[in-house]
């Protein structure tokens, strides 16, 4: 299980605090997802790594919808960003939106940091854990949290979507 928690954030002051921490970086990422009309609480997207070549296919299902902290995740890695969209609509699946994002990947232990630049809304961290247990991941990222100066005040817990959905009125 995938147990994320998102925060609105000033990107370059949280890497500092990030770096801080003693995270190791692990990359940088130049994002472009599309995510496909599905009925909620399902996801599908596929996401260009423009500055790395690779291309993925993801399917998620959340599980605690209203919070959207934990995901049952699918992904697989597919060789060319273009055709599986092609498939995808060939399939039926409707383009939703697309999410553009620089993501600097850093960990510590089992914490994974996504710092996310997202085009036209900003700075967000992701904190994630991937945990059976759920209760035991959601301690480590709120211990994380703290550290990090962050509180409960500072979570959004709306997807990317939704959120680039707001900012263009649609």
């Amino acid at each position: 299980m995938e147990v994320e928690v998102k925060f609105r954030v000033d990107f370059e002051g949280m890497r500092k605090k990030i770096e801080s921490l003693g995270a190791s970086f692990i990359r940088e990422e130049l994002q472009e997802d599309v995510y496909f009309s599905l009925p909620h609480p399902r996801l599908l997207r596929v996401r260009k790594l423009k500055n790395l070549g690779k291309a993925f296919l993801t399917y998620k299902e959340i599980k605690d919808p209203g919070r959207n902290e934990e995901f049952d995740e699918l992904e697989v890695e597919v060789s060319d960003f273009e055709t599986t969209l092609e498939i995808l609509k060939r399939l039926g699946f409707k383009e939703d939106v697309v999410v553009r994002k620089r993501r600097l990947v850093y960990r510590l232990g089992d914490v994974t940091f996504e710092l996310n630049d997202v085009e036209g809304l900003g700075g967000f961290l992701d904190i994630e854990v991937i945990s059976d247990d759920v209760g035991r991941a959601k301690d480590k990222i709120w211990e994380i949290v703290k550290k990090l100066g962050l509180g409960e005040e500072d979570v959004e817990p709306r997807l990317y979507q939704e959120l680039i959905r707001e900012a263009s009125g649609t």
